[in-house]
């Protein structure tokens, strides 16, 4: 039996202190966030902001989140869950058609959809806001929901992200042993190579849900009819409402909500992330 010898990696301390201090800043606000959801807005503003404040009154808050205003903030939850539900699931199944298509099919012009598809990556959402809008508005689209679903359904990087997988997952040979069965294009889709893409689709869905419910700036150019507003323009409504002279401070519906806003994400995240996580180390070992 021959002996060996195992090395341990040395520890950069830079690197533990960069590290350490990259875990406080993202760790704090959430810190934050869940002990001042347990205080009511005069603790909010006299007791320290890391620890407890005088009452516990976390179910008060709850109850008046749900409530305040008429009760708007179940409408503003309710559309986010529409802009994602049909913004963030159109945009998963075109770019996964569109992404399959591209990395199975060969036909003139590919590569040229590879460069379109390369440049819309690198073309900030910002930039497109204002044309969108102008656009939007000439065909009457302006405050309505359509005006936030219709530009969700387009993802350049989820497109890419699909195409780049799918030329990996899904073996052309066993599509053409499909093929040489009798087996129609759809049914080799639906059946074959759907199957192999679930882990690449989880990761394009879970880019496409985070990025249309923390979508802010597209409905705030977007909408002006509160029954219309996400969570995200919704609490920033209460929160401006709440600075004005006169006005009565909400922060603490204002952190509570927030809060209530990021508990589905985490969830989502939880029950997909073992999908999540071999979707994205797909193709990285070879056989």
């Amino acid at each position: 039996m021959t002996g060996y010898s195992y090395s341990r990696p040395r520890r950069s301390i830079t690197l533990t202190v960069l590290l350490g201090f990259l875990l406080i800043y993202s760790v704090l606000p959430l810190t934050w966030m869940l002990f001042s959801i347990t205080k009511d807005q005069p603790d909010l503003l006299t007791s320290f902001g890391l620890w407890f404040g005088d009452g516990f009154a976390l179910f008060d808050n709850l109850g008046q989140v749900f409530t305040y205003d008429g009760g708007i903030f179940s409408r503003w939850f309710f559309n986010t869950l529409v802009y994602v539900v049909v913004g963030a699931g159109g945009a998963t199944l075109l770019a996964t058609a569109g992404g399959y298509g591209l990395a199975k099919y060969r036909f003139r012009g590919r590569n040229a959809v590879f460069a379109v598809v390369l440049g819309a990556i690198a073309v900030p959402g910002t930039a497109l806001a204002v044309p969108t809008f102008l656009l939007f508005s000439q065909l009457g689209l302006t405050n309505t929901m359509w005006a936030i679903i219709l530009p969700s359904l387009v993802s350049p990087f989820g497109l890419y992200l699909m195409w780049v997988f799918a030329a990996e997952a899904v073996p052309t040979e066993l599509l053409e042993a499909a093929r040489v069965d009798g087996a129609s294009e759809l049914r080799t889709f639906f059946t074959i190579s759907l199957r192999l893409l679930v882990p690449g689709i989880v990761t394009v869905s879970l880019f496409a849900i985070v990025a249309t419910w923390n979508n802010y700036f597209l409905p705030l150019i977007m909408l002006n009819d509160p029954d219309l507003f996400p969570l995200t323009l919704g609490l920033y409504t209460w929160l401006a409402d709440a600075t004005g002279v006169g006005a009565s401070p909400v922060f603490h519906l204002v952190i509570t909500g927030a809060f209530l806003t990021i508990v589905p994400i985490v969830v989502v995240f939880l029950v997909l992330q073992r999908y999540w996580q071999s979707g994205l180390s797909a193709g990285s070992v070879k056989q």
